[in-house]
C-alpha cells in the first residue's frame, strides 16, 4: 500500500496568535521532525500544506503578506513532493491535494500536523470518507488550551486525548510516530 505523509499547517502563523504557547512545542517538533526523516529514510512522498485565509493585510498571521505562513522554525527541512495551500479545515476542500493523491496512486495517508482537533482531524475524517487509509500519528500533532462554553479550561493533553477518542477505528488507526513507520511503503 502506496503512503504518504501530510504536514499540515505547521507554520509560523501559529505562533503569533493570542493562544499560542511554547509548552508542548518542543516535544511536537520532536516527533514531527522524527516522522519526516522516517518519511525521508523512506522514500515516501512528503506533502506540505499550508493554511492561508483573510484578510491579506501583514497584520493577520494567516495571509501571506504577514510572512508567517512559511515552516515553523524548528521544523525538519524537506523536499516537499508537492506543497497545497488551504483555506478551509480540510486539505482536501479545493485545493486539488485529492486529485494530487489519486494520481500518485496513494492509498494511505499519515496525518500530522496543527492544530490537532481542528485542520488535521478535519482532514482525517474527510479522507477516510473519501476512500483513504489513515493514520493519525498522535504525537506529531500539536494544538493548545480552549476555554469551554462554561468558561472552564480544556487542556491541550485532553483535546488530543479526545480527538484520539473520537477518531480510533472510525476514520483512523491512532498511533505513535514508530508506529506510522512501521508499515512505510
Amino acid at each position: 500500500m502506496k503512503s504518504c505523509l501530510l504536514v499540515i499547517d505547521a507554520q509560523a502563523s501559529f505562533q503569533h496568535r493570542p493562544y499560542s504557547t511554547e509548552r508542548d512545542m518542543p516535544a511536537y517538533l520532536a516527533a514531527q521532525n522524527a516522522l519526516i526523516q522516517g518519511a525521508q529514510a523512506a522514500g515516501m512522498p512528503i506533502v506540505r500544506i499550508l493554511h492561508v485565509d483573510g484578510p491579506e493585510d501583514a497584520g493577520n498571521p494567516f495571509a501571506l503578506a504577514s510572512g508567517h505562513v512559511r515552516p515553523i522554525d524548528g521544523l525538519a527541512d524537506f523536499q516537499a513532493a508537492a506543497t497545497f495551500q488551504k483555506s478551509r479545515h480540510s486539505a482536501l476542500v479545493g485545493t486539488g491535494l485529492d486529485v494530487w493523491l489519486t494520481q500518485q496512486g496513494i492509498q494511505r495517508l499519515i496525518v500530522s500536523g496543527i492544530r490537532t482537533e481542528q485542520c488535521c482531524e478535519t482532514t482525517t475524517r474527510h479522507a477516510s470518507d473519501l476512500g483513504w487509509t489513515v493514520d493519525y500519528a498522535i504525537d506529531a500533532t500539536l494544538t493548545f488550551d480552549m476555554q469551554q462554553p462554561d468558561g472552564q479550561k480544556l487542556g491541550a493533553q485532553a483535546i488530543k486525548m479526545r480527538t484520539a477518542t473520537v477518531l480510533q477505528d472510525r476514520f483512523a488507526r491512532i498511533c505513535s510516530v514508530a508506529q506510522a513507520l512501521e508499515d512505510r511503503t
